[in-house]
């Protein structure tokens, strides 16, 4: 399994036989390195969107066309994209599997919000949400733009993912302490990677407090396009 962060909250994840663009922000995104593009996209699947947020979902589109690459996600954001850009779709909500090759994605409840922009405002853009991965007989939890919830309790019992990719970088997601608060309370992780920080100055710019706040777990802070070999 490869995991590679791409910026913000976006990762390139190779696993089975599947390579998976997980909120894919390319165009804009101040971070990322541009003539990293064709080594990001390179032979991606699928492409799973957790919401409708201009720095999460906005390449999805072009991205899906370009590549051949169904786009998965939040039912009515699917249909949407499907019926105004034609694209390959997988819509589905959240409790519901699907299977991606022998890749198993479920999609799981967050508390955030969703929405894309348009010359008329905000449009609703179907419910925020989160990711159970499954495959070469491991489980990633990717969290999308969430609080801490009572329901990553469940989850774990679910699910008991070992690698949580959690976004942390605080005024719209969990901040690094809550962050260390969920993995501590709820789930039994070996491996975690923060996300959803350093992109602009409003956001956590290190991720150490989580790092000391998790002494106990494998806590990764690759650089950007770095890849995680688990």
């Amino acid at each position: 399994m490869k995991i590679t962060w791409m910026g913000h909250s976006g990762f390139r994840i190779e696993i089975g036989d599947q390579v998976l663009l997980i909120d894919p922000w390319i165009t804009g995104n101040p971070v990322f390195p541009a003539d990293q593009r064709a080594a990001a996209i390179a032979g991606a699947t699928h492409i799973l969107i957790t919401h409708g947020h201009g720095d999460h979902s906005p390449d999805a589109v072009a991205l899906s066309q370009e590549l051949g690459a169904p786009i998965v996600g939040i039912y009515d954001l699917m249909t949407y994209w499907a019926e105004s850009a034609g694209v390959e779709v997988v819509g589905f909500n959240k409790g519901g599997t699907v299977q991606l090759g022998n890749v198993a994605v479920t999609m799981v409840n967050a508390a955030h919000s969703s929405s894309i922009g348009t010359d008329h405002g905000p449009l609703y853009a179907g419910a925020e949400a989160g990711y159970m991965i499954s495959g070469e007989d491991r489980v990633i939890y990717v969290s999308g733009d969430t609080d801490v919830m009572a329901d990553m309790n469940i989850f774990n019992d679910l699910h008991q993912p070992e690698i949580g990719i959690l976004a942390c970088g605080g005024h719209f997601t969990m901040d690094m302490e809550r962050a260390a608060y969920a993995a501590r309370s709820f789930f039994d992780f070996k491996t975690v990677i923060p996300c959803h920080y350093k992109t602009f100055p409003l956001l956590a710019q290190s991720a150490q407090p989580l790092i000391d706040a998790l002494p106990g777990t494998d806590v990764r802070t690759p650089e950007i396009m770095e890849t995680i070999t688990l």
